[in-house]
């Protein structure tokens, strides 16, 4: 693998990851329209841990208010969400276990990833419209619901970030607070695949090629967080949910004209 393909393929983990258009669905497309072959485990967990480091970066402050509230005051508000967090996750760790082959085989057809693309899509429009941002406090059922959504995301083309961001809005809670909860119930799916795969990496795998994927993504994600972040404060999400139309339609047009 290069490093101009690595470099790439980073930035597409960053981009993909943390906006609402489907990091798996852009990878996956990537290699099935390029025909270049699997990057290799190696470089599956440095992107991972790279996308793992930019929320960290960017929550940190977040990350350790949670932390301490947590143990020190789990009846508090930001207590609880610690709690809440770690339960929310179950369902997408549980659908990685059990569809962990098919989500790298059947589950990457390029006309599914368009179909998902495009529904997904629509229900983060739709979501986005109806919002009435009402909602402050995440209680155990609304996580379970933001993390039952999550596990949807095992299909490329949903999007992670994508459908817990439009379950945190069909729920009653505004862009910022939902895009923030989204980011931050990403981080033990992302350690987790990172450290299920790790097992099987070894040092010979670490070049230049694996150091300049895991900067773009890592650096590219802390970017990426910090636009959304922002952008969200005075924009809706149709700009992405338009892209999406256009790259589903776009898919299947290759498809069946290429």
């Amino acid at each position: 693998m290069s490093i101009l393909t690595a470099t790439l393929l980073g930035l597409l983990q960053a981009a993909g990851e943390f906006l609402p258009i489907s990091s798996s669905a852009h990878l996956a497309l990537f290699s099935f329209f390029t025909r270049l072959p699997y990057q290799g485990l190696a470089f599956d967990v440095a992107l991972h841990a790279a996308t793992l480091l930019a929320v960290a970066a960017y929550f940190w402050r977040d990350l350790l208010a949670l932390f301490k509230a947590g143990l020190s005051a789990p009846r508090t508000q930001e207590g609880r969400l610690f709690w809440y967090i770690g339960l929310a996750t179950l369902p997408a760790a549980l659908a990685g276990y059990f569809l962990q082959d098919a989500a790298e085989n059947v589950f990457r057809n390029p006309l599914l990833i368009a179909a998902m693309l495009i529904i997904f899509a629509a229900a983060l429009m739709f979501a986005d419209k109806i919002s009435k941002a009402q909602r402050q406090t995440f209680t155990l059922g609304a996580m379970l619901l933001i993390g039952l959504a999550q596990a949807l995301a095992i299909m490329p083309g949903v999007s992670r970030s994508g459908v817990t961001i439009t379950a945190a809005l069909l729920l009653g809670f505004g862009r910022g607070e939902s895009a923030r909860i989204s980011f931050l119930l990403s981080m033990p799916v992302i350690a987790g695949a990172a450290v299920l795969k790790l097992k099987d990496m070894t040092m010979a795998d670490v070049n230049a090629a694996f150091v300049c994927g895991f900067l773009a993504a890592a650096f590219g994600g802390w970017l990426v967080i910090k636009f959304l972040m922002r952008y969200i404060q005075t924009r809706s999400f149709d700009a992405f949910v338009y892209y999406r139309f256009a790259l589903g339609a776009a898919i299947v047009a290759l498809c069946f004209f290429r």
